[in-house]
């Protein structure tokens, strides 16, 4: 498998530009609370302007998430490439997934909970699933030798569906119908069952349409 070149000048400025303005977003979210932050003191703490700041990211939503998720979708997408070639296709886009979104990083705790007590933040965070979707699919084409190429991209967009579903399942009110009405109505959500249960359970129902696609594209 070809290893792709290395970023230049200009992408790796990029990349540190995103990184300080998520940081940034995250640092002022935990320190003032998410709805005291505005764009504008998120660019100046990142060292850039609002316009520049416009160019990254959407919302401050967007920001506060991305420092949460920070590259998962690329992630996911190089440990699904870095396994064996006769490792279950199936099986490796699962358990790629599930790595990605257990693994802990600096941020556990206030990760959950910024998110478990802000809607605007949940949806973000659920919205950040669509990103899987491109690296993903380039990544499964390459393992289908790019005889499936219409194929990865449905494969890999139903993959990112099944996991907002599964998150969506898992950052839901829990409790008697009266506290998940209480909490629902208050912002908080408590995360119900593990999340790498319902991962897989969630992406279950793909496996065949993988092994399909595997069959069709072996010589």
């Amino acid at each position: 498998m070809t290893t792709p070149p290395p970023p230049g000048l200009r992408e790796r400025k990029k990349q540190a530009t995103r990184e300080a303005l998520r940081e940034a977003a995250l640092r002022l979210a935990v320190e003032h609370g998410p709805d005291q932050v505005r764009v504008e003191d998120i660019a100046e703490a990142a060292g850039v302007s609002p316009r520049t700041y416009n160019n990254y990211f959407a919302s401050r939503e967007q920001a506060i998430v991305s420092a949460l998720t920070a590259d998962r979708e690329t992630r996911i997408a190089a440990a699904v490439a870095a396994r064996p070639a006769g490792v279950r296709l199936a099986d490796v886009v699962t358990e790629a997934v599930v790595e990605q979104y257990t693994n802990t990083d600096e941020h556990p705790h206030t990760a959950l909970l910024l998110i478990t007590t802000r809607t605007a933040l949940r949806d973000a965070f659920l919205d950040a699933t669509t990103g899987i979707e491109p690296p993903l699919s380039a990544a499964i084409a390459r393992r289908l030798h790019s005889t499936e190429a219409h194929t990865a991209r449905v494969l890999a967009a139903s993959t990112a569906a099944a996991v907002r579903i599964a998150l969506e399942d898992w950052l839901q009110p829990a409790g008697n119908a009266q506290t998940a009405e209480n909490s629902a109505a208050a912002g908080l959500v408590v995360p119900t069952g593990p999340l790498p249960d319902r991962i897989r359970a969630a992406l279950a129902p793909l496996a065949p349409a993988f092994d399909a696609a595997e069959q069709r594209a072996r010589p």
